[in-house]
């Protein structure tokens, strides 16, 4: 018996999978490396290159592998880039997901933990999301996590797939030197590779009616994300019934300006950070109320914006010559 992990190659997907492996759980990853890395693969994880829209290659690879269930992250991530490539996005989120629920019906694997985006809420006009917060996603990405959500729910209607999508926010940090985030959009690596450059972080915008004028955002650690995803896994082979959807949010929220000052610290680089304009649809703080995923996965905060900073540059550092 094991648990497959789609996008398993992946910066999130890596540590999920190595947080299985840690938990003795059998892993099989399947990735296409379109942008993950093999080397991010734990070397206990059996490991399959492929598309999620390769129905077929999935079926044999679930049967192959003994698979009881699924997490699901392969995907198209980027919001700002889905608005320019929409059918890309639809095709690798949504399209890829209706291949990959096929495959798990083709193949009797029912059990399903998806994961989701807070992208599904676009700018919302209240202090504290909820789950309950309604959902009015302002990208094609947004768009594609939610009609995910909507997938599955059907599917678990109708075929008694058990299942939970796991909304979250900014993932930073790492597990693991070995791990680094490699996306070009994210804030901490945008910030990283400007300081191993030479040249000076920004901001955009310090005149929101935050406390120190920029913009107030949830950050969590990578492994604390990681560790949801398993507790979820959990729980749902052992037929505990769970929500059919959990913020991990933090419930207070760090500004950009306060990154900036823990990164300086954090990497023992003094700067100050340029001022650049506000960027058009930046609300002034998005923060996510945790308590149902603490109630029922055992979420909670583990990491603090310290270990967020230390554990990302080491494994940035660790990655240097052969990022730049």
């Amino acid at each position: 018996m094991s648990w497959l992990v789609t996008g398993g190659a992946g910066y999130i997907g890596a540590h999920v999978a190595r947080a299985f492996i840690e938990q003795g759980i059998d892993t099989v990853v399947v990735d296409d490396l379109s942008t993950g890395r093999k080397a991010f693969v734990h070397p206990e994880a059996r490991f399959v290159q492929a598309t999620i829209l390769d129905g077929e290659r999935l079926v044999e690879a679930m049967r192959q592998f003994d698979v009881t269930g699924v997490v699901h992250l392969a995907g198209f991530k980027y919001a700002g880039v889905s608005v320019e490539r929409p059918l890309l996005t639809y095709q690798q989120n949504v399209t890829g997901t209706v291949s990959l629920l096929g495959a798990m019906e083709g193949a009797g694997v029912h059990h399903m933990v998806f994961s989701s985006s807070a992208a599904v809420y676009g700018t919302p006009d209240v202090d504290l999301v909820t789950e309950d917060t309604p959902k009015h996603p302002e990208s094609p990405y947004g768009e594609s996590k939610l009609i995910g959500e909507w997938l599955i729910a059907d599917q678990g209607r109708a075929h008694g797939l058990a299942h939970t999508s796991l909304r979250y926010f900014n993932v930073v940090g790492s597990g693991t030197p070995d791990i680094h985030d490699v996306s070009p959009h994210n804030l901490f690596p945008l910030v990283f590779d400007a300081l191993l450059g030479g040249r000076t972080p920004r901001i955009n915008g310090d005149d929101y009616p935050t406390p120190d004028g920029t913009c107030v955002r949830d950050y969590i650690h990578v492994a604390d994300l990681a560790d949801a995803h398993v507790v979820a896994a959990r729980r749902l082979e052992a037929g505990d019934r769970l929500e059919p959807v959990y913020n991990l949010g933090s419930g207070d929220g760090v500004s950009v300006g306060e990154i900036m000052s823990a990164i300086a610290d954090g990497t023992g680089i003094a700067f100050t950070p340029e001022i650049a304009p506000r960027r058009a649809g930046d609300p002034a703080r998005i923060v996510a109320s945790g308590e149902l995923a603490a109630r029922d996965l055992d979420w909670r905060m583990r990491h603090g914006l310290g270990d967020m900073v230390a554990s990302a540059w080491a494994a940035r550092k660790a990655a240097a010559p052969a990022a730049e």
